[in-house]
């Protein structure tokens, strides 16, 4: 029997890109899945895109940084399919800007987000788990940037870092009950979003030692190993997906 029939997900920030992907891999491999974006009709297409053939799926908008919200996808996931098992903390935004101009505003958005957001959507699904006593699997979206620095992601980097520290430490918290919970930190990666830069593939391709960036189903695939059955005695962890660029790390911009 497939490993994710009748598991019940979440996944945030996933109207596109590599949450998409993560949903789609779900959906096709019998999971229930309530995907969320903050844009509704975006939500509202990739539900639509999910829903064409068996997939058990149902979107709800909203802001993943918002502690509110997130209960409510924990208590709308519960009400719909009856039980939660993975949750996906994919929900991020990137401002970039120099250091020295990074405004408070933007300091503030960031953090709220990538990692207020996670922490409390990983609190939320942990208690929903503990209730359950069957564990249960939670994921954080690191980066490569929480590695590696990057030109004008400071800000960025330190959310991502964060989220694979918090990662390690929930292992203390969450082991007793059979909950797993780990990290995947994507490298470049072709999405709607990536490839609106026309020369991104293509730079990317040339520092990348395996030649190519990563695609979303690149992404999605570690996603499902981490939160599967055949993952269940990792934990803490986090898996860099990045074709090597974290090993010679050249800059995009030379």
């Amino acid at each position: 029997m497939n490993a994710f029939y009748k598991k019940v997900c979440i996944v945030t920030g996933a109207g596109q890109g590599i949450g998409f992907e993560i949903c789609r891999q779900l959906c096709l491999q019998g999971a229930s899945v309530l995907l969320n974006d903050i844009d509704e009709a975006l939500t509202a297409e990739a539900v639509s895109r999910l829903k064409t053939g068996t997939a058990d799926c149902i979107g709800m908008h909203g802001d993943a940084g918002d502690v509110a919200f997130i209960q409510q996808m924990v208590d709308k996931a519960v009400t719909e399919f009856g039980k939660l098992d993975i949750v996906v903390a994919n929900a991020g935004i990137t401002l970039f800007a120099d250091f020295f101009e990074y405004t408070p505003d933007a300091f503030s958005k960031v953090m709220r987000l990538n990692l207020g957001g996670s922490f409390f959507l990983a609190q939320a699904a942990a208690k929903q788990m503990k209730q359950q006593k069957n564990g249960g699997s939670i994921l954080f979206m690191s980066s490569v940037v929480g590695h590696q620095a990057h030109k004008n992601l400071a800000a960025y980097a330190i959310t991502k870092a964060g989220l694979e520290m918090l990662a390690k430490n929930l292992v203390i918290e969450l082991s007793p009950f059979n909950i797993t919970v780990n990290a995947i930190a994507p490298g470049a990666t072709l999405t709607e979003r990536t490839l609106d830069d026309k020369d991104y593939e293509k730079t990317w391709s040339r520092i990348t030692p395996i030649g190519r960036p990563a695609t979303t189903l690149d992404i999605a695939n570690a996603a499902l190993f981490l939160v599967s059955p055949n993952a269940r005695n990792i934990t803490g962890q986090s898996l860099v997906i990045d074709g090597g660029w974290t090993s010679i790390s050249p800059s995009p911009y030379e």
